[in-house]
């Protein structure tokens, strides 16, 4: 089975996929469980996808990589997709991976900046869910 360190290791060195690790662990991941929405994928009791809502910003789309191409992470997004919409959310942002591009350019999102952390590239791109001119 593949670990984030070979599913991103084409697009990062191993020094900004440990800081990324670092990121996320438990006492980490529970602290973002109260600020966030969280939605998380099951199969057979293990967890094999997650994705969170934080205002308009996706966060923390992971799928294990052996869920990967399988449809998973296109559920969840459908999931965020939903309750953003429900919170009158009219442009939905994530902050991508080089790796995950693709993913969300398949989706309709679209790259608006890129942003650095270092030398850890992140993609911005957004996908507009409601017109803006309707909303008034």
């Amino acid at each position: 089975m593949k670990t984030l360190r070979e599913t991103n290791a084409k697009d990062y060195s191993p020094e900004v996929i440990a800081r990324v690790e670092q990121s996320f662990s438990p006492s980490a991941v529970s602290d973002l469980l109260v600020q966030r929405l969280v939605f998380v994928a099951v199969n057979d009791d293990a967890v094999i996808g997650t994705a969170s809502l934080d205002g308009r910003v996706v966060r923390t789309v992971f799928i294990e990589p052996g869920w990967q191409g399988r449809g998973v992470g296109r559920a969840l997004m459908i999931e965020v997709e939903r309750a953003a919409l429900d919170r009158g959310v009219a442009t939905l942002a994530v902050p991508s991976s080089v790796t995950a591009e693709p993913f969300y350019a398949k989706l309709g999102f679209i790259s608006v900046r890129d942003s650095y952390h270092g030398e850890e590239r992140t993609i911005i791109m957004e996908r507009p869910l409601l017109d803006e001119t309707k909303v008034r």
